[in-house]
Order: structure tokens, then sequence, then C-alpha cells
């Protein structure tokens, strides 16, 4: 009995578990993609193949297993490009698969013919091609494998239309074994000796972690370890809601004083970059001893600062820490929370001050504040923008693991509408909201069709201040973008629309639009803010050398 190679890979995607995929039609991937619906897999055809890669990350952070896009030949998996880089700075794990063109007319100029896996290479974890037909099962089990392992990351595999269409015989196909559980390596328990003592000599320590709390499914060894030592943590903003921002331990408004006078700072479940200023002086003390845990080996050793490094799984070393240290441990560090605690608390009348703000233009501020007081704990969050992602950085919480997603380290304009839909349709009974900037809303508005075709309802809520940190006076080229009235396009496709200009009718629109997603629809909320509101945030680039 012959078979062709797209049903084998439809039987063999299903079998990796693999429930949802992301896609645009085109040859010669269009048999594949019939072959996944055949076998139950839901498939989600969007606007532009970009949007498909991310897609698949929302997804996969939102469910912490992988999740996978396809597309046609040439183009169309080149646009997948820029969604795999983003995932790869990102460490999520998405499978993409790319139609090509036959390898046996390679070199004689056939349609869209180029070397696709040259161009995957540096953007994914890892990338190959299938040659052999009969190998199918082989190749898709070991990209979703791959994608999972150590490092989360993206993994292409590409599928000449020849291997797609080829017949094989059935029997001579090998189907993978199931994959076996993650390995999850401990701590050696010299090293967790170490910690321990390092743990029982300091007075101000933090723990800093990231999405790799995500990836290991440590969310909850995370909360038990922190109510056990009560040590003051914070995360990275692609690791927000793995322990409830409202916790006694967490002290946002304290950041700056937590990083600069702790005297041991635990990493965990997170690389050292930007985004935490390589834990260096001046922004940490110089003082500080620091120690990292982490699945990755070259994590470790890329660490010029370290006291001490662990390669583990962040579960089971959290766990492995949370049975050796006691309730007694987490005492000494009690003058250490209260200090602070009372900073926290010393700003927040000035914070909440600044956010209830009541001028004309809206400030961003108050629009970030009236979406905090709206959505509810379990509400998935994607943020996207400049300014109203910093802006929404400061001031709306996060709750829940896989709830918060934004530009991430790689700083990608336009994946907010993509991330909503891919998070949608990972947890279709959560509340999705959207809070976008109005440049980085267009790079991908489109996909607000997507959410519509698929019934997939969520609030998308758009902070007009005319562009990319806006400057009408035009002394900055390209940064006004008009203050265009992207609700009235949205209404045009079937959304339940909005145009809110004064702050006081923010909330009541919002409260019409949140109805709108209850019975079904997608909703789009436009609202003017102020042009010349500028973040106060830290300095993410130097251009001198």
């Amino acid at each position: 009995m012959t078979v062709k190679g797209y049903e084998l890979f439809g039987r063999a995607v299903q079998a990796e578990g693999a429930d949802t995929g992301f896609f645009i039609m085109g040859g010669p991937s269009n048999d594949a993609i019939k072959a996944c619906e055949a076998g139950g897999i839901r498939m989600i055809d969007v606007r532009h193949e970009q949007a498909a890669a991310m897609m698949a990350n929302a997804y996969a952070r939102v469910r912490a297993r992988p999740a996978f896009c396809i597309a046609a030949s040439g183009p169309g998996t080149i646009n997948l490009t820029t969604g795999l880089a983003h995932a790869l700075v990102d460490c999520a794990p998405l499978v993409a698969f790319g139609g090509a063109s036959a390898v046996g007319q390679y070199q004689r100029g056939s349609f869209q013919e180029i070397d696709q896996v040259a161009i995957m290479a540096p953007v994914t974890k890892h990338a190959e091609r299938v040659y052999d037909a009969r190998r199918i099962p082989e190749y898709v089990a070991r990209a979703f494998r791959i994608a999972c392992s150590g490092k989360p990351g993206p993994v292409y595999l590409d599928l000449p239309g020849d291997v797609l269409y080829a017949d094989v015989e059935e029997s001579e196909v090998v189907w993978p074994a199931a994959p076996a559980p993650r390995p999850r390596p401990p701590a050696h328990p010299h090293d967790l000796d170490t910690l321990v003592g390092l743990l029982r000599s300091c007075e101000r320590p933090l723990l800093l972690t990231g999405s790799g709390i995500l990836w290991s499914e440590a969310s909850e060894a995370l909360n038990r370890f922190v109510d056990l030592t009560g040590i003051p943590f914070y995360t990275t903003p692609q690791g927000r809601g793995v322990v409830p921002e409202d916790h006694e331990a967490c002290f946002p408004l304290a950041r700056s004083q937590a990083f600069k006078e702790a005297d041991l700072v635990v990493v965990v479940g997170t690389r050292l970059n930007y985004v935490v200023s390589n834990v260096e002086p001046p922004r940490f003390s110089a003082t500080a001893r620091v120690v990292r845990i982490d699945i990755d080996p070259e994590e470790i050793a890329g660490s010029l600062r370290l006291t001490l490094g662990i390669v583990g799984d962040a579960r089971v070393v959290l766990e492995q820490l949370h049975a050796e240290l006691t309730a007694e441990d987490g005492a000494r560090y009690a003058a250490w929370r209260e200090r602070l605690g009372a900073i926290h608390t010393s700003k927040l009348a000035k914070h909440e001050a600044s956010l209830a703000v009541d001028q004309s233009p809206i400030h961003p501020l108050r629009l970030c504040k009236e979406v905090r007081d709206l959505i509810g704990r379990d509400t998935i969050l994607c943020v996207d923008g400049q300014e109203i992602l910093n802006y929404g950085r400061q001031s709306i919480p996060s709750y829940r693991p896989g709830h918060r997603l934004n530009s991430g380290p790689f700083g990608t304009m336009g994946v907010g509408m993509p991330f909503g839909v891919g998070a949608k349709a990972a947890r279709p009974d959560k509340t999705v909201v959207v809070l976008h900037g109005d440049g980085s809303f267009g790079l991908n508005a489109m996909e607000v069709d997507t959410a519509l075709r698929h019934n997939l309802p969520m609030l998308v809520v758009i902070s007009l201040n005319g562009g990319w940190t806006a400057d009408p006076e035009g002394k900055k080229p390209g940064r006004y973008l008009g203050y265009q009235r992207y609700d009235l396009m949205m209404a045009a496709l079937g959304c339940h629309a909005e145009y809110v200009e004064r702050p006081e009718d923010i909330r009541p629109a919002l409260e019409r639009a949140a109805a709108a997603v209850a019975d079904g629809k997608v909703a789009v909320v436009n609202v003017v803010t102020d042009w010349r509101a500028r973040s106060g945030t830290a300095a993410f680039t130097n251009y001198t050398t």
C-alpha cells in the first residue's frame, strides 16, 4: 500500500501532539495542510506569514508546549523569518514548515527556487530539509523535540514539493517512538549546598526570573519557594505572572533600590542581557554575589560575573531548595523586606496619582489605568508598541503564568494582534486583551480579520498618539502617521468599534467593548492619546564603542 508524503506529514504532526497550526495556503503545502485538518488539527489561516510564526509563539507561551506554522515556498516561507527571529531571541519553542521547490529541479531555476534552509539557519535553533519522503515522520518528530530540548527555540523544516508528493510504501516508513519525558536535571549536591550556604549568609537576596520558569513549568515550585523564604522577586517582562504581582514579597516600585542594594542575586531561567543590564554595575551592586540556575550550560559558561553556576531544570532545582530551607531561613530577610516595602509604599500614592491624570489629550498612563481596572486576574494581556509598551509595563500587573505577552527582548513591533490571536486559539476560555500602539497596530492590523473569521473574540485597545513617538511638527523623519480612524476601518470589517477622545469616556467604551467580546465579537477601541507623552525607561541601546 502506497501513501503520499503529505499524508505522512499530517499524521506525523498529529503524532507529536500538535492540535493547532497557523498558515497561508500555497504550493506545495496545500495538501500537507489538508492532511493536518484530516487528522483533527485546527488550521488557522492568517493574512501574513510573519503573523503565523508570531501566533505560534504566543500559542506556545500560553500553553507551554510547541506550536507550528506552515507556509508556501519562496516568499511565503521567507515571510516567516521575522516571527522566527523573534522566537529565537524569545527562546520560544515552535516548529515552522516551509514548502519548497522540488529537489529534482534544484539549480535549474524552478519556480520560487531559493535555499530556504540557508536563510532560516541564522533565525532558528535548527534548520534542515527532508530529502526522502519515507523519513518525514522522523524529521517532524525531531523538529518538535529539538524545539523543546534544553533552551527552547524555533526549528525549521524544509519540505520540497517532490518529497511531499512522492508515493512511498507505507511498510517502509519507520515511525518514531513516543517522546520520552523531558529530561529534568537536578542541581549537583555540592552546588546545592553552596547555594544554601550563600542564602544563609546573605542579608539582602533577590530572585530574578524569566520565561524559563514557563518552559520548565516551574511556577508552582517558584511560588512555594517564595512563600517559604519571602525572598523579594522580580521578573523579566516576558516572565511576568509566574508569581502574582500582589504577593507580599513583590515590591515593584522598589525595583531600582532592590537591584542596587541586593547582596545576592539568584537568576533563575533567564538570560543576562540588556533587559537586566547583565546584572552589572551601576544598576546592580558591584559587590553582590551572582548565582545562575539555567538548563543551558552555554548560558552558565557565558556569564562573566558569576559566583555560582548551576546547570539544572528550574522546577527541580527550586524544589530541591525548598526541601533544604525553612521558614526560619526566610525570617533573616525581614529587615530587607521591610525596607523594600517602605520604599514601595512611599511611592504608591504618587504612582496612582500619575495614572489618574485627568488631562486631554489623554495621557497613556490614564489609558493603562482604565485597562488595568477593567481586566481580571485571569486575563491574557498582549502589549505591543513603544510608549504604550513602556507605560503598560509600569502600570499593569500580571497574576498568572503565561498571561503576559509583549514585544520581547528582540523588540519586534507588530506582534500584538498575532499574539492575541495565538493566545485566544490556545486558551479560548480566557479573556484576551491586546493593548496596541497605533504604529505597531498598522503592521499586522489585518489579523483582526483572522480573529473575526475564526471566531476568536478579543478586545483590542489602540493608543492613538499619531505614530512612532509622533512628531507632528516634522522635526524627525517618519515619526508622524496622523490620528487615523482605525475604529472605522475595523467597523467595516465587522468589529464592534469605539472612538474615544476624553478620559472620562474610556471606561464606558471599554465596558461596551467587553460586553461585545462576551457576546462573541472582536472589539476595537481607538483612544486618542497625547503625542507628547514620553515614558521613562532604562536606555536599551548604546551605539558608541
